[in-house]
């Protein structure tokens, strides 16, 4: 009975630490695309500032799914990084780099 148990936990460890990693892969990848976004906003270039911020937002919901209740904080960047997106299309640079900003900010929390 324990030689079928044992492999069986292993299985679930297996799976839920390559749960975890695609989490925390997709939270990096955000991460690292929401401060390009913040960048290119804060110089005034929106084009590269909205596609960024439409990187980080992707990697944010890939992150999203891999959590059974995703945290408040990822749910907040996603927020921040549509509005990021949303300005930035409109040529509003500095508004894009502040939503930007705040998701970074909340992408670091969820990590």
């Amino acid at each position: 009975m324990k030689t079928k148990i044992i492999p069986l936990m292993g299985a679930l460890v297996l799976t839920a630490s390559g749960m975890a990693y695609a989490w925390d892969a997709h939270t990096d990848q955000a991460i690292e695309h929401a401060a390009q976004a913040l960048a290119h906003g804060q110089d005034n270039h929106a084009p590269q500032a909205t596609q960024h911020a439409e990187e980080a937002l992707t990697h944010a919901k890939a992150a999203e799914k891999y959590h059974d209740e995703a945290t408040k904080h990822v749910k907040e960047a996603i927020n921040h990084l549509n509005q990021a997106v949303e300005h930035g299309k409109m040529g509003h640079a500095d508004i894009a780099a502040q939503h930007s900003d705040e998701a970074l900010k909340h992408l670091k929390m969820a990590r």
